[in-house]
């Protein structure tokens, strides 16, 4: 009996630091996000893998430099992606569903632009035999040289700058620093060749684009009716129950 109860505290005790880190309201939807956006990158790069790609490579694309130092960036800024996301969670209902509607309905865009207008580039051949480089390397091979236009890379790391932008609850150095880290991103891009110019635009202007129409319509409400008549945020695990009946 002692030991069935020491694992219902500890069910207990990982189920209260859940509910601090991420709260529950937000926690299909967020899971949402990674699902729909590893299904459109991953389903149309299958998809269109024999489809004609166009390179959209310009004569200034060409004159930036090649530095694969910034790849400790293009990889690092998966962990800014979790902070912020989940950061944005924590700024309520309201705000995080238009956040949510936003973030689903660019990918929704990104599918079109996949379909329609495959893109494509010409990376460099990496000869250095520094880590910085065997990590590009190891990024060429992972990752095809499809699905550019808009840059996922910058779309997402451009949310985590509006979405808390001008939040009286995040403090101004760290919105700040977000919006530093975001750009580095993009800079990060161009110098790992990537992807180019118009990549960077595109997904800046998606992002903008879609957070604005999200603030600015009932979307939100359809969403966050949705996710709660499916009975997910009043859902608790067996434990749980026990320690509050």
């Amino acid at each position: 009996m002692m030991e069935i109860n020491k694992k219902l505290n500890s069910v207990q005790n990982k189920t209260k630091l859940l509910e601090r880190f991420i709260p529950k309201y937000a926690r299909l939807p967020l899971i949402c996000c990674l699902l729909v956006n590893t299904i459109i990158y991953s389903g149309t790069m299958w998809l269109c893998s024999d489809w004609k790609h166009y390179d959209f490579t310009l004569e200034i694309d060409r004159k930036v430099p090649f530095i694969p130092e910034f790849i400790y960036i293009y990889f690092l800024c998966y962990i800014f992606w979790v902070v912020n996301y989940i950061m944005m969670a924590h700024l309520g209902k309201e705000s995080f569903y238009k956040f949510f509607v936003a973030d689903i309905m660019s990918r929704f865009v990104c599918l079109f632009f996949y379909i329609v207008l495959p893109t494509t580039n010409v990376r460099p051949e990496v000869v250095g035999t520094d880590f910085s480089s065997q990590l590009v390397r190891f990024l060429y091979e992972m990752d095809k040289p499809a699905n550019l236009f808009p840059s996922i890379h910058c779309l997402v790391s451009w949310f985590c700058y509006i979405g808390i932008r001008g939040r009286k609850e995040i403090p101004k150095w760290y919105q700040v620093f977000s919006c530093v880290v975001a750009i580095l991103v993009f800079l990060s891009t161009q110098v790992t060749k990537q992807h180019y110019i118009v990549d960077v635009v595109g997904g800046v202007a998606l992002a903008e684009i879609c957070f604005w129409i999200s603030k600015r319509s009932t979307l939100y409400i359809k969403a966050q009716q949705l996710f709660e008549r499916t009975k997910f945020e009043e859902v608790k695990c067996k434990g749980g129950d026990l320690f509050e009946s």
